[in-house]
């Protein structure tokens, strides 16, 4: 294993008091990721992260400051902000922006989670979907051997910076520009896949590239934001299956090919009517990965709330134009629901709910997953035996 040179006695310090945090947090860390996890630093591939204030994020340098309160920081077990709406902190001016984030660096306890169920050893052939800062890649040289490890992402300047950042610590994976979703076919077959990116489903050419016995980790989630991680074997017959695990993971979308536009637009009616549901029941991460299961891929969700507090969803297909704005009421549970369209976009929410109460608010770890050419599916088998199947 490539270990990194030490470079200052704080730094130390900080990892071990974030390996300690994450013991303490109950997060399964065998002495191999916890041997990672101290011997790879992170401050290297996030030496400018945003920071929240109000509705608006500021760039946050070791120079602005107090810089033992920026390593703190960076050593949190939190997700660090990169980039919003396209812009990389390390761009940004002294300001704040506004807008959405569409990078970030992933907290280390769901890493460590992730990295635990790829069970990734020294000679393993590793494909990482999804470079962003490097840091990850970082802790898959030191468990599998760089030489071993291939990582590819859709954006030219993070491939730069995080191969700057990866060499300047003796470590030299293989990294690609590139369409995460087609995998690196000159590189396969790979033992194990990581996406640290989400998708709605495992693309094909991952089981192609994914060698037979191999796993894959790979975040599923569609328009809502309490996504699944599964974890996939490839079968003999060219299949995967797995489960899901019990950690919720809400990755940012893997990129791939022409983007389409977002944003909701005016319905074309103003039919209405109650539901006892309210929409905020979606931001409810123990449900809303098994609402994802009964809805459209192509429904799109929208929510704010509005200056009188009014929580509000909207959900769009824009293949057919179907429309729902859902509104909670305010002096009570239930919602108003504004439909357009040819379909109630909806109405699969309240069937989901009424599903998912009667099987008794199941977990997301009592799903398995099963996956090939012919579809994934999803499964739940209920304390009679009767399984239960969703496609994704």
């Amino acid at each position: 294993m490539t270990q990194p040179v030490e470079e200052n006695p704080q730094h130390i310090e900080a990892r071990v008091r974030l390996v300690r945090r994450m013991d303490q947090g109950g997060v399964v860390l065998p002495s191999s990721l916890a041997e990672a996890f101290l011997n790879t630093p992170r401050h290297p591939f996030v030496p400018v992260f945003y920071r929240r204030e109000a509705d608006t994020f500021v760039p946050w340098r070791s120079t602005n400051g107090d810089a033992s309160a920026w390593l703190s920081q960076v050593y949190a077990d939190d997700s660090l902000i990169t980039e919003v709406d396209g812009l990389h902190a390390e761009d940004a001016g002294p300001g704040a922006v506004t807008g959405a984030p569409t990078s970030s660096s992933t907290a280390p306890s769901l890493m460590a989670d992730m990295l635990d169920a790829l069970d990734v050893r020294e000679g393993t052939r590793v494909l990482e979907v999804g470079t962003g800062t490097g840091y990850n890649a970082a802790l898959l040289c030191y468990l599998a051997g760089a030489e071993n490890v291939t990582t590819v992402d859709r954006s030219a300047g993070l491939t730069s910076t995080a191969r700057s950042r990866l060499n300047a610590l003796g470590l030299r994976p293989h990294i690609a520009f590139g369409d995460g979703q087609k995998g690196l076919p000159a590189r396969a077959p790979f033992d194990r896949i990581i996406a640290t990116c989400s998708v709605r489903r495992v693309p094909p050419a991952w089981f192609d590239q994914c060698a037979t016995g191999g796993l894959m980790v790979v975040p599923l989630k569609g328009t809502l934001a309490g996504g699944m991680l599964a974890r996939l074997k490839k079968l003999p017959d060219g299949t995967a299956a797995g489960h899901i695990l019990h950690t919720p993971a809400a990755f940012m979308p893997l990129l791939s090919g022409e983007q389409s536009p977002s944003g909701a637009p005016e319905p074309a009616s103003r039919e209405k009517r109650g539901s006892t549901l309210s929409a905020g029941v979606l931001d409810d991460w123990t449900f809303s990965f098994f609402a994802q299961l009964h809805m459209d891929p192509c429904t799109v969700r929208e929510f704010c709330r509005e200056k009188d507090g009014t929580h509000v969803t909207t959900l769009f297909d824009g293949r057919d134009g179907s429309f729902a704005r859902v509104a909670d009421t305010p002096d009570g549970p239930g919602a108003q629901v504004q439909v357009s369209g040819p379909r109630d976009l909806w109405a699969p929410v309240e069937r989901a709910h009424e599903t998912w109460l009667a099987l008794n608010r199941p977990r997301r770890e009592w799903f398995t997953i099963t996956a090939g050419p012919d579809g994934q599916t999803v499964a739940y088998t209920d304390p009679g035996s009767a399984v239960h199947r969703w496609a994704l």
